[in-house]
């Protein structure tokens, strides 16, 4: 029977080997005393795998099934969903990145970022509840007054209470500027009115309370996004004891029927039903979507991360059915076809693992750089790599679901094997945090353009640097990735000038060509980590290590380079081949 591991080695080697983190991270004041290096790493890690395989993986076919009620205004989460939340508190995982002023552990993000993906890959319904508890606090810390961020924070990076993000209503759903939810002025805080939908995580009884943040309009607001105002809504108010037992205006009203991640409560929140939901102003009247996007930006980094997690736990359970299933005399995966199956899907998750963690780290020193100048680089390039993560990630991730059930053949069409919860439930990931289309139309329409695309064009000067080291070796393998990266990178290029200019003369155009843009630079930036891999493995190897793991390495980014980079030349083909004119092109039906 399947059972999920925590891939320990390939995760220590991103962030010990590749990302090198205690290298360049160890030298920042808020990180010199994190004893940053292996040690640390396999620590961090082993603890989480432990409570990843051994309270989270064992429910996620249980909670599947189960899904989640909603009784009496009161939403029932699955069984052991409850105890698994609270022992992410009480272990202090929530604030594992997290200010030490308020409780967290101030360690570098790429070590949340690690976790995350570890229980998201051993159950993801359950992984959305602390994402966007941490999303909430950090919006929090960023923009609360002082006193928002004594009363808050430490409860919820603490795990005792939860968060949540309202933003979508029926109807306004990516057009946040049409939202109806309203806001009055009471003398002493805010009077919420309105309803949202599609709320994760939006209601249980697994903490002491939930803080809801809350986009809504006040009556003299402008029109549209620049009217939006952010309040922070809790669950439970306090007594005149400063205990919250008093239950403010806020309730679920239902819980979606979804195609997936059925243990997670995705639900129809009403404010001010009654006399209002009490409300706080976060941040200043009227920029509340500028002070939300903090949040959002982290959940939108998270959920390419999912990609990756469910990807992962595909390919593992995936490989464990290819190596026990006979056909034709022999394991299938053995068969060529399936052995291209399973090499796709690890390929592609040590891409995007490389690329994650990396970017992760580019967080890091945008929040912690003690160099201004070197600061504002990499928040440009954390900029420009959110959209590519979240968007690349997440459509390789739902692929590799997909393989994973192929691989199964029939057996994977049928629930009982699990290959197909994958499937359903990384799915939203490409949907929900800004559609995959948003993702590509951000990324050229405004992070390619704040800089002329100086920040990408630097990002391939790099892998060129790789592609040059790699040439000038003895080793033929080498060679050949340089020469197909090589291609790659300069198409790249390519379609960088080909859509800036778009963008000064045909604005349809660059827009329509977007969602290739954006996955062009996923499989190209991708292909430039596996590169570095197989470099940093090559010189393992050539100084004696006989260790299978650098063989892989090398396994990997091969079959990269010749099976998965190449969709990024169709990708360049498209945007070339590009005319605005499709957009007005009239599809009709025939009717007799």
């Amino acid at each position: 029977m399947f059972e999920y591991r925590t891939p320990l080695r390939e995760m220590s080697f991103v962030i010990d080997e590749l990302c090198a983190v205690s290298k360049k991270l160890s030298n920042e004041p808020n990180f010199s005393d994190c004893g940053l290096g292996t040690e640390l790493t396999t620590a961090l890690l082993t603890q989480a795998a432990r409570f990843a395989e051994n309270a989270l993986a064992p429910i996620r076919r249980s909670a599947d099934m189960e899904g989640v009620r909603l009784e009496n205004q009161r939403i029932v989460l699955p069984a052991g969903f409850t105890e698994a939340l609270q022992e992410v508190g009480q272990g202090g995982w929530l604030g594992i990145s997290a200010n030490p002023e308020f409780g967290g552990q101030g360690l570098p993000e790429v070590f949340a970022t690690a976790i995350f993906e570890t229980w998201n890959s051993a159950n993801m319904a359950f992984g959305l509840g602390p994402m966007l508890t941490f999303g909430a606090a950090l919006a929090i810390e960023h923009h609360g007054s002082d006193e928002q961020k004594a009363c808050y924070l430490t409860p919820m990076y603490a795990g005792k209470w939860a968060g949540t993000m309202n933003l979508t209503e029926s109807g306004a759903g990516s057009d946040l500027g049409v939202l109806k939810t309203k806001a009055v002025a009471d003398g002493q805080g805010y009077r919420i009115f309105g309803q949202k939908i599609f709320i994760t995580w939006g209601d249980h009884e697994a903490t002491e309370n939930i803080i809801h943040l809350v986009l809504a309009r006040l009556p003299s607001a402008p029109e549209g996004s620049r009217g939006i105002s952010l309040f922070i809504v809790p669950k439970f108010l306090a007594d005149e004891q400063g205990k919250y037992t008093i239950r403010n205006d806020v309730f679920p009203v239902a819980n979606e029927s979804k195609l997936g991640i059925h243990g997670s409560p995705t639900c129809v929140m009403s404010f001010g039903e009654n006399n209002g939901a009490i409300g706080y102003l976060l941040g200043r009247e009227n920029e509340g979507l500028r002070c939300m996007f903090t949040m959002m930006n982290e959940a939108r980094l998270k959920v390419g991360v999912q990609g990756l997690a469910v990807a992962e736990a595909a390919y593992q359970q995936a490989q464990h059915y290819a190596n026990d299933r006979v056909q034709g005399g022999k394991v299938i995966a053995e068969h060529a076809d399936v052995h291209r199956m399973l090499m796709t899907m690890s390929s592609a998750v040590q891409a995007m693992r490389a690329m994650s963690y990396t970017e992760a780290v580019t967080l890091d020193l945008a929040n912690n750089c003690s160099d201004p100048s070197e600061r504002q680089q990499y928040q440009r390039r954390i900029d420009l790599m959110i959209p590519i993560i979240k968007g690349w990630l997440t459509e390789l991730g739902t692929e590799v679901a997909s393989l994973g059930i192929q691989v199964h053949g029939g057996m994977g069409y049928i629930e009982e094997t699990g290959a197909a919860q994958y499937l359903r439930d990384v799915r939203i990931s490409s949907i929900y945090e800004g559609t995959n289309g948003i993702q590509a139309a951000d990324l050229v329409g405004r992070k390619l353009l704040q800089d002329g695309g100086a920040t990408l064009l630097a990002l391939l000067a790099d892998i060129d640097a790789d592609i040059e080291l790699a040439k000038a070796t003895s080793d033929t393998e080498l060679q050949a990735m340089a020469k197909y990266l090589a291609i790659g990178v300069n198409e790249m290029q390519q379609s960088t000038q080909v859509t800036l200019a778009r963008l000064g003369d045909d604005l349809e155009c660059a827009m329509l060509s977007s969602f290739d843009f954006m996955m062009q630079a996923g499989y190209v930036l991708g292909a430039g980590h596996l590169l570095r891999s197989a470099l940093l493995a090559t010189q393992e190897i050539l100084s004696g290590s006989s260790d299978i793991f650098y063989k892989n390495k090398l396994a990997d980014a091969g079959f990269y380079m010749r099976h998965l980079l190449p969709r990024s030349t169709t990708h360049f083909m498209a945007i070339n081949r590009a005319q605005s004119s499709t957009l007005n092109t009239k599809l009709g039906v025939e009717t007799s």
